[in-house]
């Protein structure tokens, strides 16, 4: 089996080293407009080498996907597996049913729920999602066995579903980790371990590009939602202390 990977950012990078490193039977190419490193396994290929693989994981920026489909659309295999990593799917899901109706492939969305800081260690137990746009039919079904047999901890969800849930862990979790970025904190002596998994948040949100916090917050349909009422949560723990009679000092 072939697999192709569109998109050699450090996500591509990262997913396509993981394909390549969790099934050593299959074939990885990948294909980038620019010359990124190549992970070790993976071939570098030709963009319609890549749309002509068995199974086609797009690692593109959320922003950039809708206009990535609509070029490539007409120009994939004929029944192979077509999938995003989106870290959103609701708009991703629609785009790929939109410019890929016509094209005879079976459309899956997924989303790895880690990356190349998390999964440092290796990918097993952790979580990635998988969203069955068109049922979960025989597609489906080799898609979700696949990652099984990475011992990764599969979790089937619709994009409406998977967004909701997002927008207050992903979202929120990016959101605070660049606010701690523009506060400046750093480590210091007296850090509790507490505060050092806050360091450890806004390191890992902020080694990611700054277009993924962009689409994250622009492309879930619930993270404006999120980030008013984490202002509004902010203001009220504010209130709060402020209500408090000062102590007085001499």
């Amino acid at each position: 089996m072939k697999i192709g990977v569109y998109g050699l950012g450090r996500f591509g990078s990262f997913w396509a080293g993981a394909i390549a490193k969790n099934t050593p039977e299959s074939e990885v190419v990948a294909y980038s407009r620019n010359e990124h490193p190549l992970p070790e396994g993976v071939k570098r290929a030709s963009e319609e080498e890549v749309l002509s693989a068995d199974m086609i994981f797009f690692c593109v920026a959320i922003s950039s996907f809708e206009a990535v489909l609509e070029r490539v659309s007409g120009r994939i295999k004929k029944g192979a597996i077509v999938m995003d990593t989106c870290s959103v799917k609701t708009y991703p899901a629609k785009w790929m049913q939109k410019y890929l109706k016509d094209d005879d492939v079976y459309l899956v969305a997924t989303h790895p729920m880690f990356g190349p800081d998390s999964a440092k260690n290796g990918v097993k137990d952790l979580p990635l999602v998988l969203c069955p746009i068109e049922g979960e039919n025989e597609a489906f079904i080799k898609v979700k066995e696949l990652f099984s047999s990475w011992h990764l901890r599969v979790i089937v969800m619709s994009p409406t579903e998977h967004d909701l849930q997002a927008a207050y862990s992903q979202g929120v979790t990016h959101f605070v980790g660049r606010t701690l970025k523009k506060l400046g904190i750093e480590s210091t002596l007296i850090g509790t371990k507490g505060f050092n998994s806050l360091l450890q948040i806004m390191e890992q949100t902020c080694n990611d590009p700054m277009q993924l916090f962009y689409d994250l917050q622009r492309y879930n349909p619930y993270t404006r939602k999120m980030r008013k009422e984490l202002s509004n949560a902010f203001s009220y723990v504010d209130g709060q202390v402020e209500a408090v009679e000062e102590p007085e000092f001499e």
